[in-house]
């Protein structure tokens, strides 16, 4: 065939597919304009004066209806190149509608058609409270609202939650951890932090959706019909130019780092000066753990999701601390095997997370979120709490879904494994032990940690771009075979062992600078030696004391660690291996940290470290997996 006829046939086919999607998309919008009213760039009035905009997808009918609210900071406008299209709003308002409900989204306060000044998780908390109170009142509505959403339009419901507003009857809140501040002894301040570190990719995420304080804005008297007749011509939407990433991470100082991108900085450069226990922290949106969730709640969280710790031990915190017992009694949670909000469109017969096939991840997630609507916002007498368990848990390797009444199962019981060797646990060709058989004798491993050559990152759990920072499971041996990375490893599994619920871990450790930071990671070992990653955590020394105040180390000095609970649910199969990896970077999933003991984010030069784990009697050094106990 001639590559003219090839090219022609390829140009059909693509038109061909290009005009089934547009006429699918096109039927999906002229469904919801006949069973819906739909009333677009409503503009909400708050207390203060400022109007925050939504549109509004509605029964036609007399009928008064319950409302799911989905308010988010990102572009909901269906014009986009002079053509209306179908957007995964649009698709949740067809589905909403279609069960009997109204569907509202809302712009934040400063985005988009929304007046007023962007924050990220700094807007007022009563914004979520004013417009409670709006939908409430309108004619249609029954008075029982439910939040739901993934990610952004998550992570804002937990502080708006504990306003305990009368009508705000149920919450689905997906992905959220960055709306966590402090949980227990977590201070990870909406993900920003993990044990005192930066996690780098919130410098990406604000570089790509804060706009700029000099954007077009909407003039005050602007009618609803102005609104929605420039929505088709202008969706306020910029793009930002395109950057390499990789390079921007590696720039320093970190505090500059969106300035050298010639993106907007203000937001970024008061936050990155911010320490974990900064009291800026407390007065945003933000949940923390003395503020009561007065709501019942259906959580959904991922094993490779950045925040899936923080997540857990909230859902725990509301079980245990929620004073109305039909509250308590209404928190359900499940944990599906996907990236960061992937629990549909990451779910498969055969689900892959990274390089690793974890088997069919599917679930009926929308049939369980709508009967729960049914039976708490439209008082249906339906079988949902008798047919749905209180935690539903996907568990890897058996690659099945499980169930159980409390996070974790109460069968779940803590197996001590100690790190052994003879002094020589560097790489994947070292002589690292992971065993329950406390080492004998009083040995040491040493690494140097240079923070101008970091360990990459590599799968994990980072958010929210594959292209930036790909998340998942991946084969590690290749990065074991460097020296600045300990591998402690287990003897061949004669029997296989599941291991389901939060890892603990404590290092003993000694350095020759003042600040460093320590790393560890959760490995499977395959029996081809194929090694894929759990979770991971990391910790920077100069909090091990807390994050109220700063600790630093004394040349030569032995100090205790604990680091930020790991967690998972993974079958280890008989012929498999348990590893941890032990090191002091993990970049750029986290900032490097300079080893000065200076501010970090303003510095430019740093100093290689001599990185020291113990493993003794005296210095115990461990990891406490959650072994399923028959």
């Amino acid at each position: 065939m001639k590559k003219s006829t090839i090219l022609i046939v390829a140009l059909i086919a693509f038109f061909a597919v290009t005009n089934f999607k547009l006429q699918a998309q096109s039927k999906e919008l002229q469904e919801l304009r006949e069973i819906a009213i739909i009333d677009q760039k409503v503009r909400i009035p708050m207390r203060d004066g400022v109007r925050l905009v939504a549109d509004v997808y509605r029964p036609k009918t007399d009928k008064k209806v319950p409302i799911i609210f989905s308010r988010t900071p990102y572009n909901f406008n269906n014009w986009v190149d002079g053509k209306e299209i179908t957007t995964i709003r649009v698709r949740k308002a067809l589905e909403a509608v279609k069960k009997g409900y109204a569907y509202i989204v809302e712009n934040e306060r400063g985005r988009y058609f929304s007046e007023g000044v962007w924050d990220i998780l700094g807007t007022p908390v009563t914004d979520g409270y004013d417009t409670f109170t709006w939908m409430k009142n309108q004619p249609w509505s029954n008075g029982k609202i439910a939040t739901y959403g993934c990610s952004s339009s998550a992570e804002w419901q937990m502080a708006v939650a504990a306003l305990d507003h009368p009508s705000h009857a149920a919450m689905v809140s997906q992905g959220y951890g960055a709306g966590i501040g402090r949980i227990g002894d977590i201070y990870e301040q909406g993900n920003w932090y993990r044990g005192g570190v930066f996690q780098m990719s919130f410098m990406a995420w604000l570089y790509r959706v804060e706009h700029d304080k000099f954007k077009p804005r909407i003039p005050k008297d602007a009618t609803q019909e102005d609104l929605i007749r420039i929505s088709r011509y202008y969706d306020l939407d910029p793009e930002n130019p395109a950057v390499d990433f990789e390079q921007a991470f590696d720039y320093l100082p970190i505090q500059d780092g969106i300035k050298n991108l010639k993106g907007k900085t203000e937001i970024f450069d008061k936050m990155i000066r911010r320490e974990p226990n900064d009291e800026a922290w407390y007065k945003g949106g933000l949940y923390h753990d003395d503020m009561e969730i007065k709501v019942p709640s259906f959580w959904f969280a991922s094993w490779y999701d950045m925040s899936i710790t923080p997540n857990l031990k909230l859902f725990n915190h509301v079980r245990k601390t929620t004073k109305d017992k039909a509250v308590r009694d209404n928190q359900y949670l499940i944990i599906s095997p996907n990236l960061h909000c992937g629990f549909t469109r990451g779910s498969s017969e055969n689900t892959m997370i990274g390089e690793l096939n974890v088997g069919d991840a599917r679930l009926n997630y929308t049939e369980q979120i709508y009967d729960w609507y049914d039976f708490l916002l439209k008082g249906e007498d339906n079988d949902f709490k008798a047919k749905t368990p209180r935690v539903q848990y996907y568990t890897m390797g058996s690659n099945k879904w499980q169930a159980s009444e409390t996070w974790p199962p109460e069968n779940s019981k803590l197996t001590t494994y100690y790190l052994n060797s003879n002094g020589d646990a560097n790489s994947l060709y070292g002589d690292g032990i992971l065993s329950t058989t406390k080492a004998k004798t009083n040995n040491l491993d040493t690494f140097t940690y240079d923070p101008m050559l970091p360990i990459p990152s590599f799968g994990g759990t980072p958010c929210c771009d594959d292209s930036i920072l790909r998340g998942g499971a991946f084969d590690h041996q290749e990065e074991e075979t460097r020296d600045d990375i300990l591998v402690y490893t287990s003897d061949v599994l004669e029997k296989g062992i599941e291991v389901t619920g939060f890892i603990e871990s404590t290092l003993y450790v000694s350095s020759d600078v003042k600040d460093t930071d320590f790393t560890i990671k959760l490995i499977d070992v395959h029996p081809d030696g194929k090694a894929y990653n759990l979770d991971e955590t990391i910790q920077r020394a100069r909090y091990r004391e807390g994050y109220e105040k700063e600790v630093f180390m004394k040349k030569g000095e032995v100090y205790k660690i604990d680091l930020t609970a790991m967690a998972t649910s993974n079958y280890f199969k008989k012929g498999h291996r348990i590893r941890i990896e032990i090191s002091s970077s993990n970049f750029p999933r986290f900032a490097r940290n300079l080893n000065t003991g200076g501010n970090n984010y303003d510095e430019k030069e740093g100093i290689v470290a001599h990185n020291t784990i113990h493993h003794s009697s005296k210095y115990p050094s461990q990891i406490k997996l959650p072994i399923i106990k028959d």
